[in-house]
């Protein structure tokens, strides 16, 4: 018989079934041609979360699965795993002090949404499809070559190639705030200065886009009393975070791991 491909996964002498670990497999990525990083990453999320369900019975926990959904419920090991992280996890709320304090750190953080009023010149094509891809991504480079010979062509450009209805407006798309564009496109906006063309075609499901940012409003920065809330709740999220890490930590240490690369960290 030949032997396994992939060793046991033994967590504290309990040996996890290969079955387990190949489901999870398809939760994680990794380069073609190398199954076994996928699976080392496979074990080591299964391998953490046997370690939980193990302090969870050993606590004597009983799994009360939630709704989690119009339908969907926990499995019996999620449950067990919150149930556990909500009686062994402690977060006190921050105070007020440290509240205004993370707020005093950098102001500048907490600002309205930002207004970008913007022009394009859109490259339609299928992104899935190769051929076009690369036939819209030199069309669209051109464009862009031209633009910045003459920063003046831009509306004559986008008015005679854009396959965007803004065409008959020379590109412009008037005023964006977050959300209002797709996020590829959202992203670029975000990194552009005012008068900025892009330096390269920008992808999107929609096909190739040459953008210039218009004009840039950024947002007011915002009082401490409207974000206080948010940054009360933030503080909490990174505290539970690391009280999490914390536990986890304190399971690996005492525990007995073979199969799985986990560490401390």
């Amino acid at each position: 018989m030949n032997a396994p491909l992939f060793p046991d996964l033994v967590v504290n002498g309990e040996t996890v079934p290969h079955a387990v670990v190949a489901a999870e497999v398809q939760n994680h990525d990794a380069p073609a041609g190398k199954p076994g990083l996928a699976w080392r990453k496979a074990a080591n999320a299964v391998a953490m979360r046997t370690l939980l369900v193990q302090e969870a019975r050993r606590r004597g926990l009983e799994p009360d699965p939630a709704e989690v959904g119009p339908g969907r419920y926990e499995t019996e090991e999620e449950a067990l795993i919150r149930g556990l992280l909500d009686v062994a996890l402690e977060v006190a709320p921050p105070s007020e002090d440290a509240i205004r304090a993370e707020w005093l750190r950098n102001p500048s953080r907490f600002r309205a949404p930002p207004l970008w009023e913007v022009s394009h010149i859109l490259i339609a094509c299928d992104p899935r499809d190769s051929d076009t891809r690369e036939a819209a991504h030199a069309r669209a480079k051109d464009l862009i070559a031209k633009v910045r010979s003459d920063a003046r062509s831009f509306t004559r450009l986008a008015t005679e190639h854009s396959d965007c209805g803004s065409r008959a407006s020379g590109g412009a798309l008037g005023q964006l705030g977050p959300g209002d564009t797709v996020p590829e496109f959202e992203a670029t906006l975000r990194q552009m200065a005012e008068g900025e063309v892009t330096a390269a075609p920008v992808l999107t499901r929609h096909g190739y886009h040459v953008i210039r940012l218009d004009a840039l409003a950024l947002g007011a920065e915002l009082p401490f009393e409207t974000v206080r809330d948010k940054i009360a709740l933030a503080m909490e999220k990174a505290a539970w975070a690391q009280a999490a890490r914390d536990f986890t930590n304190t399971l690996l240490a005492s525990a007995e791991i073979s199969g799985a690369e986990l560490q401390a960290g």
